[in-house]
């Protein structure tokens, strides 16, 4: 007698997905990190393979589909890789049954089903996450940890979405089973380790976004905390890349006028993001979001760049060449009022980083004059912006190790000259006065410590005269 676990029926809610292809469960060869979400208390059971749901009809086919979404509400030990194989094998083929009926578009889906359809998954799918095998995991560094009841836990993830889509399936009757008890555990399991999981469940909370109404600002609201969490709290959270990338297309339909809760979110949790050490995990769809928003409302921009100023890095290159080329993203999209709102501090910032010794971090502040829209805002507020860049690109030219650099400087300089040889002229001269005048004191500073020095040699003579005197 093969054994598993019968989980408790958790809470009455079914899940929602979108246009996933199924993936096949590969067996591999390279040996993974694996750990198991299930700590089962052992009972019984013994699967008895049903036929096919392909070969029935009518009310056959109901009962058949009932039967085999009870059978897949048995869990078992994929720690132990020979353990229960003939129930296991018996429940991926009831699975792979259930995707395959349901995506055919039969006629299986009546009131009875979402109630069995939600079970399913409160039994497979919510669950509380282990701690990680490994404490001082880096998700940049270190490979995930997988989950062993994957091959069951993927079939039912995929079934539960081509349910959700069928055109059958009637949101006025799931909303008594998905509440707000379900969003929260759902979004529970975005911090699972296993970045196959957190795939579908970006997809199953995008259509559940969708489809139900009232539970919108409630989801935003969880977003909202577990970033908040992250932000001030722990740092630590697996799934912020997928719950940013729902979170772009949520921004995407926004209304317009924006609301002021919507703008608050922008300020007081997108933009602190950029201050957590794990930003290169999520950068991406961070910046689209907050592109995203400033394509809805571009007087944004303002307080988006300050607050990149704010949290800009000062020890880490890799997350600076990051914000500049978010700042690029930024530009892109700003009008020539916004722009002239935040170019000084903006291009004061750019000053630094072009004079950066990362050859890496000049080299990408630099690449600002590639972009053709950019270098029209610039040419158009030369008179603010040329002073503010000219010393440090200047001396760069004469002085920077990166032969790379010089290159690029050497070409900024040309356009500036290009776009206002008067200005750059006289830049030029004030630049070389300045220079004139620091070697000057130079000089004179030499001077006064050699002047120094001889006083002090004089009295150190004069002082040992007077000792052998005595």
């Amino acid at each position: 007698m093969a054994q598993a676990h019968a989980v408790p029926y958790l809470s009455k809610q079914p899940l929602n997905g979108g246009n996933t292809k199924r993936v096949s469960v590969i067996n591999t060869a390279v040996k993974l990190r694996q750990s198991s979400s299930r700590f089962n208390a052992k009972s019984t059971v013994d699967l008895q393979a049903l036929k096919q749901l392909k070969d029935t009809q009518g009310e056959e086919l109901n009962e058949l589909f009932a039967k085999k979404l009870q059978q897949c509400c048995y869990c078992f030990d994929f720690m132990d890789p020979v353990s229960d194989l003939r129930n296991k094998e018996i429940k991926r083929a009831a699975l792979n049954d259930l995707i395959d009926c349901i995506s055919s578009g039969r006629k299986v889906i009546v009131e009875a089903t979402y109630s069995e359809v939600v079970k399913l998954v409160d039994v497979n799918v919510f669950r509380v996450l282990p701690p990680s095998d490994n404490p001082d995991f880096d998700p940049e560094e270190d490979e995930p940890t997988l989950e062993a009841s994957w091959p069951h836990l993927q079939l039912v993830y995929e079934f539960f979405i081509r349910f959700l889509e069928s055109p059958d399936f009637k949101p006025f009757v799931a909303k008594r089973y998905i509440d707000q008890k379900f969003v929260l555990q759902l979004l529970e399991l975005f911090d699972s380790e296993d970045p196959r999981e957190r795939e579908l469940l970006k997809t199953v909370l995008h259509r559940i976004y969708g489809k139900f109404l009232g539970l919108r600002a409630y989801i935003r609201k969880q977003i909202n905390n577990i970033f908040l969490k992250f932000v001030y709290e722990t740092e630590n959270c697996n799934g912020i890349g997928e719950l940013l990338e729902i979170l772009g297309s949520i921004i995407n339909g926004f209304a317009l006028p924006l609301k002021d809760e919507h703008k608050q979110f922008l300020q007081k949790v997108l933009i602190p993001l950029h201050k957590a050490r794990s930003l290169s995990l999520y950068h991406p769809q961070l910046a689209y979001c907050v592109v995203q928003y400033l394509e809805k409302d571009v007087t944004l921009s303002e307080g988006v760049l300050n607050g990149l100023l704010k949290y800009w890095p000062k020890t880490s290159s890799q997350k600076e060449v990051m914000f500049l080329s978010e700042v690029e993203e930024i530009l892109d999209v700003v009008g020539p009022t916004q722009f002239q709102q935040i170019q000084e501090s903006l291009f004061k910032q750019i000053a630094k980083c072009v004079s950066s010794p990362h050859f890496q971090v000049a080299e990408r502040a630099l690449y600002f004059w590639n972009n053709e829209y950019i270098v029209r805002l610039i040419e158009e507020n030369s008179e603010t912006i040329m002073p503010i860049l000219f010393s440090c690109l200047y001396r760069i030219s004469r002085e920077h190790w990166n032969q790379t650099i010089v290159t690029l400087v050497y070409n900024v300089l040309k356009t500036f000259m290009e776009m206002n040889g008067k200005l750059f002229e006289e830049l030029t001269a004030s630049y070389k006065g300045e220079r004139q005048r620091e070697k000057r004191k130079e000089k004179d500073r030499d001077e006064v410590w050699k002047k120094i020095e001889q006083l002090s040699r004089v009295n150190e003579s004069n002082a040992n005269n007077r000792g052998s005197g005595q």
